[in-house]
């Protein structure tokens, strides 16, 4: 049993300061004070910092992607130490534009280490492609049998994508949507937004005239561009998650996009951060000019809810909801993204200045004293 004390929890919710009690991965209860700390296997004195469910990225890409520029543009996989270095205690590996070399298989295998190795990882299936990239024979068979499938990924609006109609999206969805319930699951369809002129109108009819039901429908990248993010939206305020990205594909800083929405009558609780972490990016000179290739940093999420608190002035208690329980409510993790009884023990500690001191992860201290103690295998 690991016994937290002196925690000031925002839950994302502030509820002060606590103790916590964790057993078997899961958070057994919360106690303004436990008296006595000599019946745990250890304990953690927070000394009053600021205790938050662990953080979660619903997209990155765990096996590496890239490759627009030939083979040797293609991205490595990703180390855990990368992930625990930035909070993130729950990420969604899937897979870019190619579906050709990278292996939704091999997508499953990394997911299991990654699981095994410390932290809780998903996948979706399918790519960008419309064409079959599943595990077994269809987008339901992997929602329904493998454990790590959650949702499936598809492309749209981009000049890579497969174009899909609005009738074959809608049979994707059915198959997740039965798939979901037979499997306990939610069910969701990811999409890859790109910047064609199409942007959101293929989205607007599934929900406005095919009356498919918007909480499956995960628009992500959506501050591509201006003028994709005023669709964005429209899209949130009709009951839509709505997805920013914060390591590529941006119009302008994140935290502002997240501002804009807010004041355009957004409710924060329709908003989420993802990395698109180790995408294969090029990297070029202050006059444009390609110099060689770089991979989407995967630390941008929690970079951009400090800046959205400090510079923004939005409640840390708000803020947090975007790599918290917003992200859990998109994907259907009803374990994840609070802190509350019988919750999983994913847990980041921060001091006042909202720097990253410690990370917890199914109950397992993984970062103390801002370095992380969980080593990769193949270091």
């Amino acid at each position: 049993m690991l016994l937290i004390k002196n925690a000031n929890i925002y839950a994302p919710s502030h509820l002060g300061n606590r103790d916590v009690i964790v057993g078997g991965g899961k958070i057994e209860s919360i106690r303004d004070q436990v008296q006595n700390v000599d019946v745990f296997d250890e304990v953690v004195d927070l000394n009053g910092a600021i205790l938050t469910p662990g953080f979660i990225d619903q997209h990155v890409h765990v096996t590496g992607a890239g490759g627009k520029r030939g083979f040797s543009s293609m991205s490595p996989e990703i180390k855990i130490s990368e992930l625990l270095a930035c909070g993130t205690t729950t990420v969604v590996g899937l897979l870019g534009t190619d579906g050709t070399t990278r292996s939704i298989k091999s997508l499953y295998a990394k997911v299991k280490a990654l699981d095994k190795d410390g932290i809780s990882a998903y996948m979706y299936t399918g790519y960008y492609g419309l064409d079959p990239n599943y595990i077994m024979e269809s987008v339901k068979d992997d929602i329904v049998f493998i454990d790590k499938v959650i949702g499936c990924k598809i492309a749209i609006t981009d000049i890579r994508s497969s174009f899909p109609s609005d009738i074959e999206l809608l049979r994707i969805l059915s198959q997740l949507r039965v798939g979901g319930m037979l499997s306990s699951k939610k069910g969701i369809l990811h999409i890859h937004l790109g910047n064609l002129t199409s942007k959101m109108d293929v989205l607007f009819k599934l929900v406005e005239e095919h009356e498919f039901p918007i909480e499956h429908i995960s628009p992500t990248h959506v501050g591509r561009t201006e003028d994709l993010f005023h669709e964005a939206i429209r899209f949130a305020k009709m009951g839509g998650m709505i997805d920013i990205t914060t390591g590529a594909s941006k119009f302008t800083d994140p935290f502002k996009s997240v501002l804009i929405a807010l004041e355009n009558g957004v409710d924060i609780d329709n908003i989420t951060f993802s990395s698109d972490g180790n995408a294969g990016l090029d990297k070029l000179d202050d006059q444009g000019n390609f110099i060689g290739f770089r991979r989407a940093p995967v630390n941008q999420n929690y970079k951009e809810v400090v800046r959205l608190v400090k510079e923004g002035k939005v409640p840390l208690e708000e803020a947090l909801k975007l790599i918290t329980i917003n992200p859990a409510k998109n994907l259907g993790l009803k374990n994840k993204g609070g802190i509350e009884v019988g919750m999983d023990a994913d847990f980041c500690c921060l001091n006042n200045d909202l720097n990253l001191l410690a990370v917890f992860a199914k109950g397992k201290q993984l970062m103390e004293n801002g370095k992380v103690i969980n080593k990769d295998n193949f270091a």
